[in-house]
């Protein structure tokens, strides 16, 4: 469904990625992890056509982004920004309607789109007609997910969409959107920082260091058969800080 290959790129003087290649297989959902910097919001700004590869190529189903049809392609595929996103100038309606609009469609097709939404995010038409400053940060976040959905894409980017949120919030959406990524079986790709959030998510976890991934795989796999010490020393420390806060809880 997602396809990169031999993507190069760099940044601020040096590469960002360089000779990245991968592919996502559709219906499955697979979460990018890795430290600050190694890469991760690059590829999802890519896999949007936000930015532009030096080298290789980006498709999306069997077709390569162009500057000709990379407007169109958008349209097969939902972005989710940590803290949404959203146009503050808009309600949240207006919000997730915008590209609908854009593209002409039917007011009643709008309507009956909108009502799919609400139930499957859990939110109201009261939320709806408000701006995002008057949402809580979960409510804005459901918006956000709204909003990604509205045109029902195949393809689904986060970019560490709960990072912002407090725990108890956090914790909320984690199962609802578990819960979302099954039923809408749709191919799904989330950055996070929090590889226990990536395992819980995700079917698999690709982890990134300096531009390349370093081992792909189920968070067991990483686990019990780390490809190196990198993945080791990475999942390490990602459970000391575990312990750590769970004995400052206890």
């Amino acid at each position: 469904m997602l396809t990169f290959d031999a993507v190069t790129l760099r940044l601020a003087g040096g590469f960002a990625l360089e000779s990245l290649s991968f592919a996502l297989e559709p219906g499955r959902t697979t979460a990018l992890v890795g430290p600050s910097g190694c890469g991760k919001s690059t590829v999802l700004r890519l896999a949007a056509a936000l930015l532009k590869p030096e080298s290789g190529s980006v498709s999306i189903g069997s077709q390569m982004f162009t500057a000709r049809n990379a407007n169109a392609l958008r349209h097969r595929l939902g972005y989710v920004l940590q803290e949404g996103g959203l146009f503050p100038h808009m309600t949240a309606e207006e919000n997730v309607t915008l590209m609908a609009k854009h593209l002409r469609w039917r007011g009643s097709r709008i309507d009956e789109r909108i009502d799919e939404l609400l139930a499957l995010v859990h939110l109201t038409p009261e939320h709806l007609a408000r701006r995002p400053s008057s949402l809580s940060g979960g409510e804005r976040q459901r918006v956000s997910l709204a909003r990604a959905l509205m045109l029902d894409p195949t393809l689904l980017l986060f970019d560490e969409p709960l990072g912002a949120l407090d725990p108890i919030v956090r914790h909320e959406l984690q199962r609802e959107l578990r819960q979302l990524f099954r039923s809408l079986g749709k191919t799904v790709l989330l950055v996070t920082h929090d590889i226990v959030e990536a395992g819980y998510l995700a079917d698999d976890l690709m982890l990134m260091r300096d531009g390349q991934i370093v081992q792909t795989g189920p968070l067991r796999e990483l686990v019990q058969a780390p490809a190196e010490a990198f993945v080791a020393d990475f999942i390490a420390a990602q459970r000391q800080l575990n312990d750590v806060l769970s004995e400052e809880a206890e």
